[in-house]
């Protein structure tokens, strides 16, 4: 991340005295969006973006090195980069176009872990979804066919947009367990200002689908300390993807250089050092501690009501009071 560059820096100066002769090359999202700052860290050459043609290196295609971590829990990604252009997001800057992996390559990856007694594979696409006819559900059906004994988690968020009762089958089918869906906002006029990623009624089918294919944990991301916070209805949006029998987890804003949400965050700090892009230090100031911590109050008892027994949630979640006074992270 951009905001932990001092121990990128640690690292530099560690090499440096160990190996005074060591080339050192320096690449990633840190070095893609602040390579700037990331060339002033002492690094021989800085790789910004995905071109690694500079390095004049073999580079190999070869599956990863999971052998040298414990491998009980893998990632994969089976597409790279996103189709939408979402006003406050870093993958169009990182990724700039979407692509597919082959798919025999995600498959032999998935082999891979399953050799090393992988159980649990995240999946770390910023486009799970898209083109699914075409990318996931040929994936998905060969992985219901080979019989894999994964448990499935999408951390990275889904596109609500693109879930089909289809689709929400045939992964709870082939083994996913968590289903995490980015709805940010449910103020339509913020949701479109911001890239029209998915829009209120979109995301209540999705839940429906997802629970009628028996989806066990569902969760929907709220952005929190936005610079158009005041029109993103923070606490609104909490209270509607609750009603919709989802789990809520608020998303801390990061102001992105290279992003319009970003970059207009400028007039409130300066960009050009790291440090302050930390998500929990700006959401802090741009929000105050205790509206924070309020609205965290309020996911907290909205989530609880919503694992009750349904006996026990029957209230409705319009009720549920927003304290006051403080609670921790």
């Amino acid at each position: 991340m951009t905001y932990w560059y001092l121990g990128v820096r640690e690292v530099i100066e560690a090499v440096r005295g160990l190996q005074p002769h060591a080339k050192i090359i320096l690449g990633g999202v840190y070095a893609t969006l602040c390579s700037r700052h990331a060339a002033s860290l002492g690094p021989d050459q800085v790789i910004s973006g995905l071109d690694l043609k500079p390095l004049d290196l073999p580079l190999s295609d070869g599956l990863p090195f999971w052998e040298g971590v414990d491998a009980e829990v893998g990632v994969l990604k089976i597409t790279e980069g996103c189709p939408f252009r979402c006003t406050y997001c870093s993958v169009p800057v990182v990724y700039p176009n979407f692509s597919a992996r082959p798919l025999e390559a995600s498959i032999e990856e998935l082999r891979h872990l399953a050799r090393l007694g992988a159980r649990h594979v995240a999946f770390y696409d910023d486009a799970l979804l898209f083109k699914a006819d075409r990318i996931l559900l040929p994936f998905l059906e060969r992985v219901v066919r080979e019989d894999f004994n994964f448990s499935f988690h999408t951390p990275n968020a889904l596109n609500a947009r693109f879930i089909t009762p289809e689709i929400a089958r045939l992964m709870v089918r082939a083994g996913f367990k968590t289903f995490y869906l980015g709805f940010e906002s449910n103020a339509y006029t913020w949701q479109r200002k911001t890239g029209g990623k998915v829009y209120s009624e979109e995301f209540t089918d999705a839940v429906r689908a997802l629970r009628e294919a028996g989806a066990g944990s569902i969760t929907a991301y709220i952005i929190i300390g936005h610079p158009d916070s005041d029109h993103q209805d923070m606490e609104a949006s909490i209270r509607f993807a609750a009603e919709q029998g989802a789990r809520v987890m608020l998303s801390e804003f990061a102001p992105i250089p290279g992003t319009p949400d970003g970059d207009a965050c400028r007039k409130f700090t300066d960009l050009d050092e790291p440090l302050n892009l930390n998500k929990t230090a700006f959401t802090l100031r741009a929000l105050g501690e205790e509206r924070v911590n309020r609205l965290k109050a309020l996911t907290r008892e909205l989530n609880e009501v919503c694992e009750r027994p349904p006996a026990l949630a029957a209230a409705p979640l319009a009720l549920v009071p927003l304290k006051r006074g403080t609670i921790s992270a």
